[in-house]
């Protein structure tokens, strides 16, 4: 831990840090457990280069997926520009019946409706910036707001060739006929992953690294398959308790597109090729 990180968090704590240890998962932050000289441990995550909003921002997240009471996330405890200091969550192993504990909490989070389609303020996905300004559709959202922005953005670099920038700017004209039937905006986690997706000591299910915001809940379930490591009994659960639309199926890849374009413009790689993939299934 920096010299200027660990002086900041004992001043904002109001205590001594006792032994640190080194966190490893993340990409993008420093990440650490500490033991404090009141007897308190807490997960620290840094980045002296960080956007001055970003740790702010997951602070108002986390806040705010927990005011749903579905799932267990961290407690915020300290905000910094360079860091945040929440909870420390023990680690432990998933409980008899873990899946089915998600699939039903992550149903109850999303049916928590937030007030419209975004958020009262922007903030981020990994590193990069996510606007989250409302808008009064979904259809116009997700167009407005997440694949134009992350596909513009993509292009400026040169990562995405001009025939894939074509045929998401032909999906772009489509998408009121292709969002599935209106529903009332959930209450997204934003960025879940298996990554995301935390033990605690007592073995029930925990979201972390939230890039929240009201939204259509197949987002977060198409993100969830991108990737792999949920289990079905968790897809079956969710859909006891909040059922989906027949149709959902045909929009899994319509809903990875965000997720694959963020990608791209993180990494770049195979992830352009999975973009043209997905929007090729639709246009």
């Amino acid at each position: 831990m920096r010299p200027e990180v660990r002086s900041a968090v004992e001043r904002v704590l109001e205590a001594s840090i006792q032994n640190v240890k080194v966190v490893t998962g993340g990409d993008i932050n420093e990440a650490f457990k500490v033991d404090l000289s009141d007897n308190r441990t807490v997960f620290v995550k840094a980045n002296a280069s960080a956007d001055p909003a970003m740790f702010d921002a997951e602070a108002h997240g986390l806040k705010w997926l927990g005011e749903s009471d579905a799932l267990r996330l961290p407690k915020v405890i300290a905000v910094d520009p360079k860091f945040i200091v929440l909870e420390y969550l023990q680690p432990g192993s998933p409980w008899t019946g873990f899946d089915e504990s998600l699939g039903r909490g992550l149903a109850n989070l999303h049916k928590k409706t937030p007030k419209g389609f975004g958020l009262e303020r922007d903030n981020f996905i990994g590193r990069l910036p996510q606007p989250n300004t409302p808008m009064s559709t979904w259809a116009e959202f997700y167009r407005e707001r997440r694949l134009r922005p992350m596909t513009e953005r993509a292009a400026r670099a040169g990562l995405l060739p001009a025939s894939v920038v074509e045929k998401l700017e032909r999906l772009f004209g489509k998408l009121e006929q292709m969002v599935g039937i209106p529903e009332p905006p959930a209450r997204l986690h934003g960025d879940l992953w298996g990554g995301n997706l935390y033990v605690d000591r007592r073995g029930a299910p925990c979201l972390v690294d939230p890039a929240a915001y009201g939204g259509h809940r197949e987002i977060d379930l198409a993100m969830m398959k991108l990737f792999g490591g949920f289990s079905i009994m968790t897809y079956g659960a969710y859909h006891e308790t909040y059922p989906l639309e027949p149709e959902h199926h045909e929009r899994v890849q319509l809903y990875q597109l965000y997720p694959l374009l963020v990608h791209v413009n993180l990494f770049g790689g195979h992830y352009v090729q999975s973009v043209d993939s997905a929007v090729s299934h639709y246009v």
